[in-house]
């Protein structure tokens, strides 16, 4: 079988009642990543001064911003860019310089594995989604991804133990 699929059979509910099987297959990786509900983007010019990409990031909690000129994508910076790419604090320097350039993108439509594969290959925490041409339309983020397959799997992450080193004597989400 060509297939592949990850199985978990959980054999008994808190009540002793059979639960069914929960299967992450290779069908639920196919559908298209709006169905993880990507965030708006927030764009910045590639002039902008870097304080304003700062302010603008810490006001919406979020790791990055697009970098947009005359509606188009022309690239992408990040907390992570601040981090490993700025080496004085002088934050009147612009987006451009600090910026990464045209960086890889998706589409709405695209599986959602197409995001994990450019996030595990390139070492991507964000993905750009833009239209046919080239406006974003969202960001898909790690924690997106993360979130989709935690709410497949709710029963199971939402009843394990807070501290793993007390799971034996851990009894549930309801203490029972």
């Amino acid at each position: 079988m060509d297939e592949w699929m990850i199985e978990e059979d959980l054999s008994l509910l808190a009540g002793g009642e059979p639960q069914a099987r929960r299967i992450l297959d290779r069908q639920m990786l196919q559908e298209p990543i709006r169905r993880l509900e990507p965030r708006a983007p927030l764009t910045v010019a590639p002039g902008a001064p870097l304080a304003e990409a700062i302010r603008l990031m810490r006001e919406h909690r979020v790791g990055c911003l697009l970098v947009v000129e005359d509606e188009r994508l022309v690239g992408i910076v990040t907390e992570r860019d601040f981090l490993l790419k700025l080496d004085r604090p002088d934050l009147e320097r612009r987006v451009a310089e600090l910026m990464t350039p045209d960086p890889e993108v998706l589409t709405p439509d695209d599986p959602i594995v197409y995001a994990l594969n450019k996030m595990s290959v390139g070492g991507f925490r964000h993905v750009p989604l833009v239209d046919a041409a080239r406006r974003p339309v969202g960001v898909v983020s790690v924690k997106d991804i993360v979130d989709y397959l935690a709410d497949l799997f709710a029963s199971d992450v939402l009843t394990v133990p807070p501290d793993p080193a007390r799971a034996e004597t851990w009894r549930g989400r309801d203490g029972g």
